[in-house]
């Protein structure tokens, strides 16, 4: 038997708004068709004033908590995965935890962007096996709109706001079919820094910037990245490709998605895609894909699910797990 963090419940939230690209054109030098043949995206959700990362991620968490058929107070530890923070201090992870009455336990945010939610996974996963807590929140929830300039066509029909979590409990399993997270990889390389990043800071200009993207060049790094990364993970493992049931990948561009799965001889109807619905929303995206298809269906119980994800930094990374 093997002690492993086992996924037991999975939520999302959307902010009110949905924005198709006809209405961002009517504001935006772009058009749909130019929008859709470059990314694939046809759509995204945009957050109103009153709603935050905060109040995303706290929509998110309940729902999965249901899905566990837990109440806050079952929670001892919560990661959350934001680019887009409410305060640069506290973490919002302890908004959402008073939220939702989880008061004591341990919260704190994870900064890697788009990866996010694979690095908060990957802390959670480690702290849990560890027995320094039995069960987790890890979420991802991004206002990311807060940051993008408007003005900017190439980066800002890309990107949208929302936010996913998953339970997380600690049990023991039996070894080779066990539930639970079997193998995650991580990695980071800043030597890429000015290929995507936010032109602004507490530390350097004291204002919050706006998202800067050189993305020709984003693209290449993301497809051989993130095919080496899920090689590893498949080694790490010792999982064949062809085993695995379902890949859901960072929903950051349908291309980039596309070209990772001809890397691996994996078939796209395989391969979880919301980017068209949702579009980049960053440390979000995983999870938000990975509800939505636990929820409609097409991931079951029992089945092997890879995620995976690349982000500013550069950061990227995968994790295998049986549901």
């Amino acid at each position: 038997m093997t002690r492993r963090s086992v996924l037991i419940g999975t939520g999302s939230a959307l902010p009110k708004r949905a924005v198709s690209n006809a209405e961002l054109a009517e504001t935006v030098d772009t058009s749909d068709e130019w929008i859709v043949e470059r990314s694939g995206i046809r759509q995204r959700y945009l957050a109103d004033a009153q709603e935050t990362t905060s109040s995303l991620g706290t929509a998110a968490a309940k729902a999965a908590l249901a899905a566990a058929g837990l109440e806050g107070r079952d929670i001892d530890l919560i990661v959350l995965a934001t680019a887009t923070p409410d305060q640069t201090f506290p973490a919002t992870a302890t908004i959402v935890q008073d939220a939702i009455g989880a008061n004591g336990g341990i919260a704190f945010d994870v900064a890697a962007v788009c990866s996010g939610f694979l690095y908060a996974l990957g802390v959670a996963d480690s702290m849990l096996r560890t027995g320094m807590a039995s069960r987790a929140l890890v979420i991802g929830s991004e206002t990311f709109s807060r940051i993008l300039d408007w003005e900017d066509r190439t980066t800002c029909v890309l990107f949208g706001d929302g936010a996913g979590a998953v339970v997380l409990e600690a049990r023991e399993t039996d070894d080779k079919t066990g539930a639970g997270i079997l193998g995650s990889k991580l990695h980071a390389d800043g030597a890429h820094n000015q290929l995507l990043y936010v032109d602004g800071g507490p530390s350097t200009t004291g204002e919050v910037g706006k998202v800067r993207m050189k993305g020709n060049q984003v693209f290449k790094h993301a497809v051989n990245n993130l095919a080496d990364v899920l090689r590893e993970v498949l080694e790490l493992t010792e999982t064949d490709a062809a085993a695995i049931d379902w890949v859901v990948p960072h929903q950051a561009n349908a291309r980039i998605i596309e070209g990772t799965a001809r890397k691996l001889g994996l078939p796209m109807d395989r391969v979880i895609m919301t980017v068209d619905q949702h579009a980049n929303t960053s440390a979000a995206s995983v999870p938000l894909a990975l509800d939505q298809a636990v929820r409609d269906g097409r991931i079951k119980p029992g089945q092997l699910v890879m995620l995976e994800a690349m982000g500013g930094g550069f950061t990227w990374g995968a994790s295998l797990l049986r549901i």
